[in-house]
């Protein structure tokens, strides 16, 4: 028989808080164990009620703040403490982004044993102003809820399926975060609102393209409908039947995306489901750092893993004498070689190969770079990418060949499987850019304690400011 689970008690708590953890949750102690405290700041001493209790934790939302931070501030949304896409908003945003920069050195120094030389100065928002409405990229949830007679779309709530009950959202740029409320009486009307689960945003320096995710086909009214709603609002009205490769824009409805790099002179183009940053700000900031980093000189070559669209790679190639690109997407090698042609840079080659797949780095091998022709085949009408299976490692010729300096920007799984290959590589200097701590400092252990580099330099990167989540940079040189 299961031992009956000890009822909450109604009760609030109060608690001083020693700590914030990694997800922005403040930390107290009660009678020795472990409470996850939501909304509660460190230094602070607060009343919470108890949501749940576990073996090893429990968790909590505060009630009261009795004594509180000089780091609080009112939240902007109405909503923050309900709605998930948000968990700092309580916090000043300076004292978050130097919170992003203590649990980057905390989980260093945890999972890697390892501290930087120097610490770079973490990248933020130049002004308050863009720490809000920054996002141009977003997966919102959409769902028909009978008992409130109406669609919903936004985030989901905190710790919940549910879509949260919002009327704007402030970290969305202005263009679709003011707008929520009109997409969901679009949504109400439409033959098809319980079979439409989500919408993609993609915005670049222009217009926005809403990507529709359809589990049954929209009827021809639902087309109009979604047309009419297009020409007043400005936004481009794409449909997803099934996979990424079903992306489709609606008749007269297809656009180019792109976004611009001005101190690189350069302009690239994407389509609505391929991956770039969520924060163009932030983007080009990244991006000069990474420039300044790393250094290239005319008469290096580099190379750049995952390299995606050419976010990196492009303007690293304006300063090298050749740079080559790989990326496990087809799509985004397509992209990224129209791109290369596009800025009239050529200088670069780009691959597509399975970066996950172990192999020897002297394999040797007849593979064929991604050429502009096939780019432009693949960029034409179709609105999606085209993924096409990418070649293991072992058929990959870039192997073979020798790299004064490397750029990794792996996905949150990290980077692994190549850092052994890449040490034997000759390359001197590599820049990793992460989006998971976690694996970095996994990745970092590995190349300072095994393959025979120094860890530099290191710094975070807001590039989700009122969210926990933390994206980094780091320097590594051969010793």
């Amino acid at each position: 028989m299961s031992k009956k689970r000890k009822p909450l008690p109604s009760e609030p708590i109060e608690a001083e808080i020693e700590s914030l953890a990694h997800d922005g949750r403040g930390i107290a102690r009660v009678e020795g164990k472990t409470v996850f405290v939501h909304g509660a700041l460190v230094g602070e001493r607060v009343r919470f009620r108890l949501t749940r209790r576990l073996r090893r934790h429990d968790e909590a939302v505060v009630t009261e703040v009795l004594e509180p931070s000089v780091q609080r501030v009112e939240p902007r949304c109405a909503h923050f403490g309900v709605c998930g896409g948000c968990a700092l908003q309580h916090m000043e945003p300076a004292a978050q982004i130097e919170n992003k920069q203590a649990i980057l050195a905390d989980v260093l120094q945890r999972i890697g044993g390892l501290a930087p030389a120097r610490w770079l100065p973490p990248l933020a928002a130049r002004d308050l102003g863009a720490h809000w409405g920054y996002r141009r990229k977003a997966r919102l949830g959409v769902r028909w809820v009978p008992k409130k007679g109406r669609v919903l779309v936004g985030f989901r709530e905190r710790g919940s399926s549910f879509i949260a009950d919002v009327q704007r959202c402030e970290v969305l740029h202005p263009a679709v975060g003011e707008h929520l409320e009109a997409l969901a009486r679009l949504i109400e009307g439409l033959s098809i609102r319980e079979r439409l689960p989500q919408i993609e945003v993609a915005q670049g320096d222009g217009p926005v393209v809403l990507v529709f995710r359809v589990l049954d086909p929209p009827s021809a009214a639902d087309c109009d409908r979604l047309l009419s709603f297009a020409a007043q609002s400005g936004f481009h009205v794409y449909l997803q039947e099934g996979g990424v490769e079903t992306v489709r824009p609606l008749p007269g409805q297809e656009i180019e995306l792109s976004y611009r790099l001005p101190n690189q002179g350069l302009t690239l183009a994407f389509e609505p489901n391929d991956f770039t940053q969520v924060n163009l700000e932030l983007n080009r900031q990244m991006i000069d750092q990474a420039l300044a980093l790393l250094d290239p000189q005319p008469n290096e070559r580099l190379l750049d893993l995952f390299c995606g669209l050419g976010n990196f790679t492009l303007p690293l190639a304006r300063r090298a004498r050749e740079l080559v690109g790989v990326e496990g997407d087809a799509g985004l090698v397509a992209r990224a070689e129209a791109n290369a042609v596009r800025n009239g840079i050529e200088n670069v080659r780009f691959y597509t190969a399975d970066l996950y797949a172990q192999a020897s780095p002297r394999t040797g091998a007849n593979s064929e770079p991604q050429t502009a022709h096939q780019a432009a085949a693949q960029t034409g009408a179709q609105a999606g990418p085209h993924p096409s299976p990418s070649l293991p490692l072992t058929a990959t010729p870039w192997l073979d060949e020798p790299f004064d300096k490397a750029l990794l920007d792996p996905p949150r799984s990290g980077a692994l499987e190549v850092l052994d290959w890449l040490a034997s590589s000759g390359v001197q200097r590599i820049l990793y850019v992460s989006c998971y701590p976690a694996t970095l400092a996994r990745d970092a252990a590995k190349l300072v304690g095994e393959l025979g580099f120094r860890l530099e330099a290191a710094g975070a990167m807001d590039m989700f400011p009122h969210t926990a989540h933390l994206e980094a940079m780091a320097l590594f040189e051969r010793r």
